[in-house]
């Protein structure tokens, strides 16, 4: 029996969400004045499958080089893109040449740490000239990024991808649309993002005591 947030892996359709997925364990370095290791490996396996939740009914693969994420990928009913020593822009590259050879003609790679996540399937349903791109809440990073697989496209994460991912786009002759979703714009890094506005938060298992750790337990 599957999860009840996520489904078995289909046959390669039109388009698939990527989720590059961190080792657990080593999750949000960035939270520990705050959160405890613990505390951090809880939040994050949290977030990430809200993020898989929020890409039904498009068939998703968790993109990853450790065995802990890949066994938790298969029980959500995700697949599993094995990308050791890639880092985060080759494993994301290598995940969408091998979605390009199963047929897949679109992926919409997802940040793991969106604890509000929704309606991802969405974007997956573009032109074929075109680039959907939403950013964080701060305009500077790229939170979800939706590319044909077969426009060339060369993925350049890090601070300021923003900027970098609109200019890829134009060199690859796409069309830019901007996607502003409050949602899908809040990630999770510093122990500010833990302060989440009472809307975003209201009904979520991720928001304790109004600030952000795992869920119930």
């Amino acid at each position: 029996m599957q999860p009840p947030y996520t489904r078995a892996v289909p046959n390669p359709g039109p388009a698939e969400v990527l989720v590059p997925v961190k080792a657990f364990h080593q999750a949000k370095a960035r939270l520990s004045p705050v959160l405890d290791r613990a505390q951090r490996a809880a939040l994050a396996r949290s977030m990430a499958a809200q993020v898989l939740a929020a890409a039904a009914p498009l068939p998703v693969r968790v993109v990853c080089d450790d065995e802990q994420v890949a066994q938790w990928a298969r029980e959500q009913g995700a697949g599993v893109e094995w990308t050791p020593g890639l880092g985060l822009n080759g494993a994301v590259q290598e995940a969408t040449a091998r979605a390009a050879a199963r047929g897949v003609e679109r992926v919409v790679v997802t940040h793991a740490d969106l604890p509000f996540a929704e309606h991802l399937a969405s974007l997956g349903d573009a032109a074929t000239d075109e680039a959907v791109v939403v950013s964080d809440r701060r305009g500077t990073g790229t939170n979800v990024l939706s590319v044909p697989t077969a426009a060339g496209f060369t993925f350049a994460y890090g601070v300021g991808s923003l900027r970098r991912h609109l200019d890829e786009a134009q060199r690859c002759g796409l069309r830019v649309r901007r996607s502003h979703s409050e949602h899908l714009g809040w990630d999770v890094d510093e122990p500010e993002d833990l302060d989440v506005p009472e809307h975003l938060a209201r009904g979520s298992a991720l928001v304790l005591g109004g600030r952000l750790y795992g869920p119930p337990t």
